[in-house]
């Protein structure tokens, strides 16, 4: 759908929020915390940015869109690219990292530009009455993004961590002593940062169930010298398709005429999740689960490949 960039706010030195409302006046369609949208840039890529504001609003999209000095092109192009006014094409919401039903209390962490699903979760759970504590980890002060709205509606809730003011250092052993299956721990942020904060809680015993995490960028993939060549053979098709070690499977479909859908080409969105009827998949994702990685019956293109010589597939 079609939506008109009516504000952006610099909320850092390289985070700016990007206000979207419908290019045709009406409503937005409903989300819920942890939703992100597609974003389609006019240089050609998509991009998935998480929605900051609160769920119950239809008048507008929020998202924070950090300018990363290692971006692929996008978020370059919606910092240098976009001005207010400009028009954007989106997808609809979509949720990969809801908050449990069964929530009764919640622990919030956010790393950086992770506070942009984590700020919607605020919203939603102080909404529903559900007690929480927010937690918020940067570097330095000027790096928090969102602080007008985290102290005007959160006062009560946040808690700042400033690596450069040791009086605000977490004691995580103390923020999460308190372990029931009633209570759920929700992190965005780096990958190193959320591995911290999801093993803390495992070893004070915290339940897998009770941990849920959203990556914005992929784990660091497996050398591409290591990689070797394997098959595709595509059900309802007598082609097989050569993967070759520098190219990925993705790629391979698409150079032989097959359509997959793509969007994150990271492993992190599940667009290109692909069905697999036989073969051994090399899962280098992070969107599916161990079990669902144990059970080989699907695998992402755009990052995965192959342990076994031919995958047999099903698009």
């Amino acid at each position: 759908m079609d939506v008109i960039i009516d504000k952006i706010h610099q909320l850092t030195a390289n985070i700016r929020a990007f206000e979207l409302v419908a290019a045709n006046g009406t409503k937005l369609p409903t989300f819920s915390a942890g939703a992100h949208i597609d974003v389609h840039l006019k240089n050609g890529l998509v991009r998935q940015y998480s929605l900051a504001n609160a769920s119950h609003e239809q008048h507008r999209y929020v998202i924070g869109v950090l300018h990363d000095e290692n971006s692929r092109g996008g978020s370059r192009c919606m910092h240098t690219q976009y001005a207010e006014g400009d028009r954007l094409q989106i997808s609809n919401p979509r949720n990969l990292f809801a908050l449990h039903p069964e929530t009764q209390q919640a622990v919030l962490f956010a790393g950086g530009i992770g506070i942009t699903p984590i700020l919607s979760m605020a919203y939603q759970l102080k909404q529903a009455k559900i007690p929480f504590e927010l937690h918020y980890f940067v570097r330095q002060h000027e790096m928090l993004a969102f602080y007008g709205n985290l102290t005007a509606h959160f006062a009560d809730h946040i808690h700042f961590h400033i690596q450069d003011q040791p009086e605000t250092q977490c004691d995580m052993a103390q923020v999460l002593s308190e372990v029931s299956a009633q209570r759920h721990l929700y992190v965005c942020g780096p990958t190193g940062f959320m591995e911290f904060v999801i093993n803390s809680a495992k070893q004070i015993g915290w339940q897998d169930q009770q941990l849920h995490q959203e990556h914005f960028v992929a784990q660091a993939q497996t050398d591409a010298s290591q990689n070797k060549p394997f098959t595709l053979q595509i059900i309802g098709s007598d082609r097989k398709i050569p993967v070759q070690a520098h190219q990925t499977a993705t790629q391979a479909l698409i150079e032989h005429g097959f359509d997959v859908p793509i969007s994150c080409e990271q492993g992190i969105c599940g667009t290109c999740v692909t069905r697999v009827v036989s073969g051994v998949p090399e899962h280098r994702d992070v969107f599916m689960t161990d079990e669902e990685h144990a059970s080989n019956n699907q695998f992402t293109p755009c990052c995965s490949r192959a342990h076994s010589d031919t995958l047999v597939i099903e698009l």
